[in-house]
């Protein structure tokens, strides 16, 4: 293999002139004719058994050629990035040049990593949210403990009121035809929760169980559906019943139900320790955000395309496995939100640009600072995923490659190094501070809240990406 050129035809691109010569060729086109002669027809010999010289003279040397091309261009080009010094972030654009006998040459169109100029990363300034816990998120908890333990009670002594439980048979007609998608029957609604279209719930109200009527609801203008976009409509009810939901009293009982608790006041001591961790936790991770969203800030770098394409990619993939866990996929979500794939990829750029930006950044520190990952550490952390996975240290290593653990142990200490050299200011309880930017880490791909069920009569709502914590787990490596 020789490199005949090297050209930079413009940023993080560049061209290869490659050549392979006659020997590794020739061994590429005996490698094809072992593999392809013994398919061939020669006349008057079985497949297989004529003689080389006679496929040859039958079909000529050149119909192997591209098999042979096929088969040793793959080294050449690695050697050649090698000797060239590049770190492609993708498969190379490749253009055959010239083939004969003697061997052949190509143009590979190289995507190289960026450059990253750094400068000012240590000595960053951050804020410590307050990890204090009041009794009125301890007294929430119990709230909601308690209404998980709810149960509907059926209500017959008044009509429907906001917040009560509707059970309703319905059916829609358009200038008195039923429409597709318009009918149900003992559907469940909560007054109040917005799951139909505007002033559908809203008309149930006043209304008493066991009644039958009719009411009149106009679709909205952004309506999914095309043909019901601003449509008048009448909708036939039968109100089946309505229920409330009856909490039990937050006391040493509820206690005993929902924990492994006798009285309330263990409980709440409990729940007040796993919430002061839990914050705790998440302060430190806020603290890690910000100086990793300040660091990149401060780097100079012109990132490809094809890096922010590929992790818009991931992001997607992501959330479409999300909604398969919730019995949805990528299709059925984008035809509730009206969205095209091509506009639904474009919500992902902006957090896709800064999770590269980030990653590319705690590249360079770990660089700069010389951080690399000990064997002892990185078996350590294959250790720590596989018990929480519950699984051997040794099949998680046919499934993570070593190198992806030691890249991101390297980022994780690029991580703690931020944090070590910066100027930390701890918040104090009850000072509000401002939303925090999200998900601009490289560290994990961030899981999407469970999506709402998709109604016929509303789309479901986009599911809001949680904050990522600041490091990520092997398991997310790959």
């Amino acid at each position: 293999m020789k490199l005949l050129s090297k050209n930079q035809p413009e940023a993080n691109l560049y061209e290869l002139e490659i050549q392979v010569e006659k020997p590794e060729f020739t061994a590429g086109i005996d490698q094809s004719y072992k593999k392809n002669a013994p398919k061939l027809t020669i006349h008057g010999f079985r497949k297989g058994k004529a003689p080389r010289n006679m496929v040859m003279k039958m079909v000529g040397e050149d119909y192997f050629y591209e098999d042979a091309v096929n088969l040793t261009y793959h080294e050449a080009y690695d050697r050649a990035v090698e000797e060239a010094g590049l770190e492609p972030v993708d498969s190379p654009d490749v253009e055959l040049k010239e083939v004969s006998a003697d061997g052949y040459t190509f143009i590979a169109k190289v995507t190289n990593k960026p450059v990253v100029e750094l400068e000012g990363y240590k000595g960053l300034k951050a804020t410590r949210p307050s990890s204090a816990v009041t009794d009125a998120e301890i007294d929430a908890q119990l709230s909601q403990m308690a209404e998980r333990n709810s149960r509907l009670v059926e209500v017959t002594d008044r009509a429907a009121q906001e917040g009560d439980t509707a059970e309703i048979d319905f059916e829609g007609f358009l200038d008195g035809v039923p429409f597709p998608g318009g009918k149900g029957e003992s559907q469940p609604l909560v007054l109040g929760s917005h799951q139909f279209i505007p002033g559908f719930e809203e008309k149930l109200v006043g209304h008493k169980a066991g009644e039958e009527f009719d009411i009149d609801v106009v679709f909205p203008e952004d309506y999914h559906e095309e043909s019901l976009k601003g449509k008048s409509v009448v909708f036939k009810i039968n109100l089946r019943a309505l229920k409330i939901k009856e909490l039990p009293p937050v006391d040493d009982e509820l206690a005993k139900d929902v924990s492994e608790f006798d009285t309330l006041a263990e409980l709440r001591a409990d729940l007040l320790q796993k919430t002061k961790e839990q914050k705790e936790k998440s302060a430190g991770e806020q603290v890690e955000n910000q100086l990793v969203d300040a660091a990149a800030e401060l780097a100079k770098v012109e990132i490809p395309q094809v890096m922010i394409d590929r992790k818009m990619n991931e992001m997607i993939e992501d959330f479409d496995r999300q909604l398969q866990s919730q019995g949805l996929n990528l299709e059925t979500y984008l035809h509730y939100t009206g969205n095209t794939p091509e506009e639904f990829q474009k919500t992902f750029e902006p957090r896709a640009v800064q999770q590269v930006r980030a990653t590319l950044t705690l590249e360079k520190i770990a660089e700069l600072e010389k951080l690399e990952a000990a064997d002892e550490e990185v078996e350590a952390e294959y250790k720590r995923t596989a018990d929480a996975y519950h699984m051997e240290a040794d099949r998680l290593k046919d499934l993570i490659s070593r190198g992806s653990v030691v890249s991101q142990l390297r980022l994780n200490k690029a991580i703690d190094l931020l944090v070590q050299s910066a100027q930390i200011t701890d918040e104090k309880p009850g000072e509000q501070e401002g939303e925090q930017a999200e998900d601009k880490k490289p560290a994990k791909k961030a899981p999407a809240k469970k999506a709402e069920d998709a109604a016929e009569e509303k789309p479901a709502k986009k599911p809001a990406a949680k904050k990522a914590a600041a490091k990520k787990t092997a398991q997310e490596a790959e």
